[in-house]
Order: C-alpha cells, then structure tokens, then sequence
C-alpha cells in the first residue's frame, strides 16, 4: 500500500505542476495564450496523469482485497516484484493509449475561434475549435473512456463487495471496523474522483459548473489526497504527534 501511495502521490504532483503554473497565470493576467503544441501537449499530460490515477486507484483496491479476503496468501501474491510490474504496465499502457489521442487531435483542423473558455486545455473544449470531423477523435475518446476509466471502476467495486462479504463475516463488532478501516482512506478517494469526474463528463452542465467541477479534481483532489490518507494512517499519526510534542517542548524552553 505505502508502494502505490508513493506512486499516486506523484500523479497528484504532476497534475498539479501541469495544471496549477498556467492556471494561476490565467487568473492573475485574466487570461493566458499557449501554441497548439504546448495545448495539445498539456492535454497528453492531463488525461495520462488522470488515467494513472483511475489504474492507481483499482491497484489499491485490489491491494486491500487481497488484505482482507486471502491474508494468508497477500505477502506472496502482493510482493515487490509485482508492484514494480503493475506500475511500468500502466504507465506504458496509458502513454500507448493516450499517444494514439494526441496524435488523431493533431491531425484536427483548428481554423475558427482560437479561445477556449477553460482554465486548461481540455477535450470537450479543443474540440468545439476544430472544424474537422471529430467523430474519429470522440469513438477513440469513448474506447479509452470504457479501458482506463469504467473497467477500472468496475473492479474496484467488485473488489468492495468481496470486501464487505469478508467484513460481515468477521464475528465481532470491533474487528469488523478495525478491518474495514483499513479501506475508508481509500473509499473516500475514490468517491471523491470518480464523484467528480461522473459529475462533469456524464451529466452535462453549464460551463461554469464544469469549470467549477474541473477545479475540485484537479487542485483539489490532489490537495486533499495526503491528508485523507495520513490522517487514517496510524503510524503518520503518531509521528505527527511526537513532532506537535517536540515543538511545545522547544517552546517551553
């Protein structure tokens, strides 16, 4: 678990260093202007940075179902070797996968309006510029949509309903909540993702909403991820603490 926490922790710090920089340039300027490379290239490392996250949060929930539903067998089936494998798979798959969209949206002809009405380039609102054919575009945008993003949620909540059987047939109370536990960090990541992610790209909104919507998972997911998991991690926990008490006891004296 602390392997995939490192990893999901660089994706939040790579979108954030993606997104954040131009958004702020944006407010503060009330405005910004990039070549359609540097668009498109921002939009590669968006939706690679969003999909690891998706791919991230399935291994997670596959790491705590194996905890709690085959703990005898986790050490050897969850080991270092697989971690590594996991982790370079999805991070070619996504790079493949991602290209093949960037490449098809460079192909794009954008002769009209050159403003996006967004604080960072995304899909819906580059292709409302061009005025080629997007249907292309939109059957590949709809394959890795169903690949890296409704197949993953997929198993996450198969993996919670092995979860919750396991869980109720623990006999006592407290070890029920002990063990589930474990997986709150996780559950609330999750919800908080694909909540904001179902929001926007399924049920469509006014542009102000969306944009709204675009901030919550893109500044402040990321933001909120850390603390989430830290603050239902014992160990971090406790570490906290020993350093609060170390700082009073510097105060005192």
């Amino acid at each position: 678990m602390y392997f995939f926490l490192t990893q999901l922790s660089l994706s939040d710090i790579l979108l954030t260093t993606i997104i954040v920089p131009n958004m702020l340039h944006f407010v503060l300027y009330e405005g910004s202007s990039m070549s359609l490379i540097s668009c498109l290239t921002q939009f590669h490392c968006f939706i690679a940075t969003e999909s690891l996250e998706c791919l991230l949060l399935t291994l997670m929930s596959y790491d705590r179902y194996q905890a709690i539903c085959n703990p005898l067998h986790y050490t050897t089936v969850i080991d270092q070797m697989f971690c590594i494998k996991a982790i370079v798979l999805c991070w070619w798959v996504i790079f493949a996968m991602e290209l093949m969209v960037v490449l098809t949206m460079g192909h794009l002809d954008f002769c009209g309006p050159n403003i996006i009405d967004h604080f960072f380039c995304d899909l819906e609102p580059l292709l409302e510029l061009s005025c080629s054919d997007t249907f292309i575009i939109k059957m590949e945008t709809l394959f890795l949509v169903i690949v890296l993003a409704i197949c993953p949620l997929t198993v996450i909540i198969v993996s919670y309903v092995y979860i919750i059987i396991t869980v109720l047939k623990i006999p006592s109370v407290t070890g029920r909540q002990k063990t589930f536990s474990t997986c709150s960090a996780h559950l609330t990541v999750v919800s908080l993702y694909y909540g904001s992610l179902i929001t926007i790209y399924v049920f469509p909104r006014q542009q102000n909403a969306n944009t709204f919507l675009s901030l919550f998972y893109t500044v402040v997911t990321p933001l909120l991820n850390p603390m989430i998991y830290s603050l239902s991690n014992r160990d971090i926990k406790q570490a906290l603490k020993k350093l609060f008490k170390n700082i009073l006891h510097s105060l005192r004296f």
